[in-house]
């Protein structure tokens, strides 16, 4: 019985251990990031949008907050929109700071797509930041961001000098 009861012991100790370490990790990851873009989404956003305000809300990017490999990683972008033809989605745009070219993928989307939905699987450099950009046909943005940890990272080419 004390065999059994060790084993249990270790396995909660080890548990424990690894929960804090990633507690630990994580801001302190995501902080780095905020830090060392890699590249200029910033200026890439601000030349989409111009002058116009980027509103929080209407958007959703769905991907998973770990992934383990950044080859293929699943991501969807979900606008709430009523895709009539006074009020839809134009286009929705999926930046990325740390890949080597900021601006990812560009839907074109107008009244007859049904719904303002879109799913695919990107690259992913590094552990980071992407944004989820949706234009609408009253000229106004509205966005969302979501922060992924990536453990082996994808799209290791080297930025232009």
């Amino acid at each position: 019985m004390q065999h059994r009861s060790r084993r249990r012991f270790l396995t909660v100790a080890g548990g424990v251990t690894a929960a804090a370490c990633v507690t630990f990790m994580v801001p302190a990851a995501r902080a780095q990031m905020v830090r060392t873009p890699l590249n200029n989404m910033p200026e890439v956003i601000r030349s989409l949008v111009g002058t116009a305000t980027l509103n929080i809300g209407k958007v959703k990017l769905d991907i998973p907050p770990l992934v383990e490999n950044g080859h293929l990683v699943p991501l969807t972008v979900r606008v709430d929109s009523p895709m009539t033809e006074a009020n839809h989605v134009k286009s929705i745009h999926v930046f990325t700071e740390r890949n080597p070219l900021p601006e990812m993928a560009t839907f074109r989307l107008g009244p007859r797509a049904g719904r303002a939905q879109v799913t695919t699987r990107v690259r992913l450099a590094d552990t980071q930041n992407v944004v989820a950009i949706a234009q609408m046909s009253d000229g106004s943005y509205w966005s969302d961001t979501a922060f992924l940890i990536v453990t082996l990272a994808a799209c290791l080419e080297e930025l232009p000098a």
